[in-house]
């Protein structure tokens, strides 16, 4: 599969990249790691990552401006986005030819070109597969500024090794990109520094949420909360394993109020979640997923069915 990637890339003089909305840092690392990896190997192609800039992403690097135009003609390459009405810019579906490169259940197997694992940590170590058979076949070198994005994209997904995902090819692979030239220090900074106020939301966190019997949690923080700590919906993406710590915890969700929609954050550390997650239209991974609710009663019954499948 990743020689028919690469046979495709070296056919099309414009390549656009997406990722999810609401991206995360293998979103971004597997984009432009993606973008910046090509840039450096194809400079004579015309490579831009699409997508709404997350400004909690500073710290990793930027998107580009993309016109309708842009698209004719051209390859576009999806990464780490599961489903269609995930891809951030929707403008995705008027390039020639489509490559999915994800490690999410393949329940949307759309594209022209499927590179999924789910095995794979992150779509960035996926990327960083590619570019070893690039590297082997079509003499490609890797930019530091790739490695670096490939890398958080990995730390990003794996929650620093810690979760399941992880395994000894993530180790290794973790181990290639760490030899290039690039600040951790700076970049765990970037990851993982919050400002005060964030961290005392966390606070309100560990005060005020629920847990039952069964090893199910939960904490619902409303709009009326975010407002009192000076804390946006996007900045909350920081504290949602801020959780699994708690002794006997098996499974936990925090809700995030918004204008018109209520984000849910699933979380676990046994429990398959993702099946919860696709009931209330979101998916994921089967330790980490999301939804959407638009009501606290709807809300509720997502409480629920998280017991429900604590305790069975």
């Amino acid at each position: 599969m990743n020689s028919q990637i690469i046979d495709t890339i070296k056919q099309y003089e414009t390549i656009v990249i997406h990722r999810h909305v609401r991206p995360d840092p293998d979103a971004y690392g597997s984009q432009l790691g993606l973008k910046y990896l090509l840039q450096h190997n194809y400079p004579e192609k015309r490579i831009l990552a699409a997508g709404e800039h997350d400004y909690t992403l500073d710290f990793m690097d930027f998107p580009d401006v993309v016109g309708d135009s842009d698209f004719e003609g051209a390859l576009v390459i999806v990464t780490d986005t599961a489903n269609t009405e995930r891809v951030d810019d929707q403008r995705y579906a008027s390039g020639a030819k489509i490559i999915k490169i994800d490690h999410h259940p393949n329940d949307d197997a759309y594209g022209d070109i499927l590179l999924v694992d789910t095995n794979a940590s992150s779509a960035s170590e996926l990327v960083y597969e590619l570019f070893t058979y690039g590297r082997d076949h079509e003499n490609w070198t890797m930019p530091d500024s790739a490695a670096r994005l490939l890398y958080a994209g990995i730390i990003g997904d794996t929650g620093r090794f810690l979760f399941p995902s992880t395994t000894q090819k993530t180790f290794a692979v973790a181990g290639e990109l760490i030899k290039f030239n690039f600040d951790r220090n700076e970049l765990h900074n970037g990851m993982y520094e919050m400002d005060r106020n964030l961290l005392h939301l966390q606070g309100y966190i560990y005060q005020n949420f629920v847990m039952d019997e069964s090893g199910a949690a939960y904490v619902k923080i409303t709009l009326d909360v975010l407002k009192e700590f000076g804390v946006t919906a996007t900045e909350t993406s920081l504290l949602v394993g801020s959780l699994g710590n708690v002794k006997g915890l098996k499974a936990w969700v925090i809700f995030i109020e918004e204008e018109t929609e209520i984000r849910v954050r699933l979380r676990s550390k046994g429990p398959i979640i993702n099946g919860l997650a696709k009931e209330f239209g979101g998916g994921g991974h089967p330790m980490a997923s999301g939804a959407t609710a638009y009501s606290w009663e709807e809300a509720d019954r997502v409480i629920e069915r998280l017991i429900e499948i604590c305790a069975s």
